[in-house]
């Protein structure tokens, strides 16, 4: 499976990873438009970072339900999923009110494990019947404490995101953090990476035949160094490397 991740935590101010081009989408229409191009383009599940009114990452209920409802009417049939990222709201009780009180629920959420309050954020998710993207950060202690949790099994898939962005060593990187992860392989793993090793992660994803993705929150420039234009080329880019069939 590939999955589109469409802005992540990019403001129209700039991030701190990666630049920001004029392209990336913030509103609800704008990432309409760019899911419905990037499935054309082939991406099979679409991951949007709903915004507020200053472009920001939100867990308010009323910008995740006009980001969710927007996209999913885009692409109907595809699942869509949302952050709950702890950069937009740090206190992790104030994190698992919100997601307690969203009206309009996506497909799927990520949740990062090596963030205080995981596990009370999931469990919110899954009463909800949300699935779960368990987010596990390269160079964190996130799997240990995944993998101790005993509703582990309920999780969609497994979320392994490399965040050593060097391309040289970012395979290594990959290669131990699925080492750490063999034990949640069952449950269906997303290798990622980002900035320059997106496309070296990329490749191995495939390589191995794990679910993988692509897109302007992870990378701004295409396997050839050119800048990106939008999140339909990445995932094309993507797809030319997919083995035959896929």
């Amino acid at each position: 499976m590939l999955q589109v991740c469409l802005n992540g935590p990019h403001t129209p101010a700039g991030h701190n990873r990666i630049p920001v081009i004029p392209v990336t989408p913030v509103t609800p229409d704008e990432l309409a438009a760019a899911a419905r191009e990037a499935v054309a383009a082939g991406a099979e599940d679409v991951h949007p970072h709903p915004k507020d009114a200053q472009g920001r990452d939100s867990l308010a209920p009323a910008e995740v339900a006009a980001a969710v409802t927007a996209v999913q009417s885009a692409v109907p049939g595809i699942r869509v999923g949302v952050t709950t990222g702890a950069w937009a709201v740090p206190d992790p009780v104030e994190r698992e009110r919100l997601v307690r009180s969203w009206t309009v629920l996506p497909d799927h959420a990520s949740v990062n494990w090596h963030k205080d309050g995981a596990a009370s954020v999931t469990d919110a998710l899954l009463e909800h019947g949300v699935g779960i993207e368990a987010g596990i950060f390269s160079g964190t202690d996130a799997a240990r404490r995944f993998l101790a949790w005993p509703r582990a099994h309920r999780v969609l898939r497994v979320l392994a995101e490399v965040m050593d962005e060097d391309p040289h060593t970012a395979p290594a990187t990959a290669a131990a953090l699925l080492r750490q992860l063999t034990p949640a392989a069952e449950l269906g793993i997303l290798l990622h990476g980002q900035g320059a090793a997106a496309w070296p992660v990329l490749r191995m994803a495939l390589a191995r035949g794990l679910h993988t993705r692509i897109g302007l929150e992870d990378a701004s420039q295409l396997p050839d160094g050119a800048p990106a234009p939008d999140n339909a080329e990445l995932v094309r880019a993507a797809r030319r490397y997919a083995p035959s069939g896929t």
